[in-house]
């Protein structure tokens, strides 16, 4: 570890942020953050107990009124510094992320761009929550119609994008006015936890934000999704997980966001450019070492274009660096920890026992940290389960296809739907599979499609709610009709 690491790690603070204070966990309780790199230990934090989430929840709900009330025009400001002060700390904020999570720098800085818009964004959405007033049909009353705060939130964030998804979240649900408990992920807590010190520096009010890190999930999630003064939870991660929490959220008829799981097709047909499609392809699969929801699964490629387009492919990744994060010109970092190099072994493995062909990688990086070779498969046959489950790490599996029927039945073929990737020079073609894609999103001759101005989410259990754009803000916001007689 470095000296600017040290000292970096030294300024993050080890306590629950609880009513605007740093507070030890009950009973002094504490777990520690390891850099997957190294298998080091980079900071021991407090765990947060169940009672330490209720506490938390109680400070929200302290706050939510006064929140609630506060001129939107004061909600955006906090918001707008807030998004300075993350640029003023842009190279802490990407260095930490890389030191906790693995990911190369040069992804990190991406991140911190991509995380900080959401609060640039939901900063100018905070000041443009509109309701209508008009004269009802029989003209009997005027009909007054206002968008008020959800209330409480809770949020549940996930280990891969620890600055960005909890911008995400945070920042909407704030510009709404609704306060906030967020548990951010036991692999990757410090950058929420730094991130938490620059909304306070930017003006927040003690509150409204509460952070509660654990090791203990379920334990501290349970009493207070079971609270009933709880209004409102969001979830991303996996969809198994999801599926419980909705199932209880049930009990208090809480508003959900949920971002599940994912297994995006990217589909390459005969017309592509494959230049553009080999580009996508290294950015929608290589990007955060695979460990993305929105990551490419399953590569559905026209089998007359299959073999160049994995020749081609298969160059770029073997000339890929494997290593630190931290390190010049690396570009895979270390998977999360040792159970994902597993799970990206056993499906490579099951794939080649099926028939696919390794046309590169396949393998762990023997010595320290949790490394997986970036890997390319090809000829992955029907009923391989990396067709099927989310890989979370770098394998690239080319299945093939004859025609644009089957092209769609393949990538509609799973029970996710967040997004797909297509790649063709035929306008026409292009927008049938717009039509004709199960996903909430597509990305047509594009491997990245996130923008802060976007609408995030997916369909079928992939999710439902959306994060970004203009619709962001309406998670975080109730309907309330008011009739007025008219005299």
């Amino acid at each position: 570890m470095t000296d600017q690491e040290k000292s970096l790690l030294d300024s993050v603070p080890t306590g629950l942020y609880i009513a605007g204070e740093w507070v030890e966990a009950e009973g002094g309780k504490t777990f520690d953050v390891r850099d997957p790199a190294t298998n080091d230990v980079i900071r021991t934090i407090a765990d947060a107990s169940p009672a330490d989430g209720v506490k938390a929840l109680d400070a929200a709900v302290a706050a939510q009124e006064s929140w609630a009330a506060t001129a939107p025009r004061t909600r955006s400001d906090i918001l707008r510094r807030a998004f300075d002060l993350v640029q003023a700390h842009k190279e802490d904020l990407a260095l930490l992320m890389t030191v906790e999570m693995g990911k190369p720098l040069a992804e990190a800085r991406g991140e911190v761009g991509y995380g900080g818009e959401f609060l640039r964004w939901f900063s100018e959405e905070a000041v443009r929550i509109a309701g209508r007033y008009g004269l009802n049909p029989e003209g009997t009353g005027h009909m007054v119609v206002s968008q008020r705060p959800v209330g409480p939130s809770f949020f549940v964030t996930p280990w891969n994008f620890p600055f960005a998804m909890a911008t995400r979240k945070i920042a909407p649900a704030l510009a709404a006015g609704c306060t906030v408990v967020i548990k951010p992920p036991a692999l990757t807590p410090l950058t929420t936890m730094y991130f938490v010190k620059l909304l306070e520096e930017a003006g927040l009010p003690a509150g409204v934000v509460n952070v509660v890190q654990t090791s203990r999930s379920s334990a501290l999630s349970a009493p207070i999704i079971a609270d009933p003064r709880l209004r409102k939870l969001s979830f991303t991660g996996s969809t198994e997980v999801g599926r419980k929490l909705i199932a209880q959220a049930a009990e208090g008829v809480l508003r959900v966001s949920m971002e599940l799981g994912g297994n995006a097709p990217f589909v390459v047909f005969d017309d592509a450019d494959l230049d553009k499609a080999v580009e996508g392809a290294m950015a929608a699969k290589f990007r955060n070492i695979g460990q993305a929801c929105t990551a490419a699964n399953r590569f559905i490629v026209h089998q007359d274009v299959a073999e160049e387009f994995g020749r081609r492919i298969t160059e770029r990744v073997k000339a890929m660096k494997i290593g630190r994060g931290t390190e010049e010109g690396v570009t895979i970092g270390p998977l999360i920890d040792d159970d994902a190099v597993a799970k990206a072994a056993e499906l490579v493995g099951d794939a080649v026992e099926r028939g696919a062909t390794l046309l590169a990688g396949g393998k762990a990086v023997d010595g320290v940290g949790s490394f997986y070779e970036p890997t390319v498969l090809a000829d992955v046959q029907a009923g391989s389960e990396i067709l099927r489950e989310e890989i979370f790490g770098p394998v690239l599996a080319i299945a093939t296809f004859a025609d644009e029927d089957e092209a769609v039945r393949l990538a509609n073929d799973t029970e996710y739907g967040l997004v797909s990737y297509v790649f063709t020079e035929n306008l026409q073609r292009g927008q049938r599979m717009i039509d004709r894609l199960e996903t909430g999103m597509m990305g047509l001759n594009v491997g990245v499609v996130s923008n802060a101005a976007a609408p995030f989410g997916g369909v079928k259990q992939s999710g439902v709610g959306r994060e970004g754009g203009l619709e962001g803000i309406h998670e975080y916001l109730s309907t309330k009709y008011t009739l007025i007689p008219v005299d």
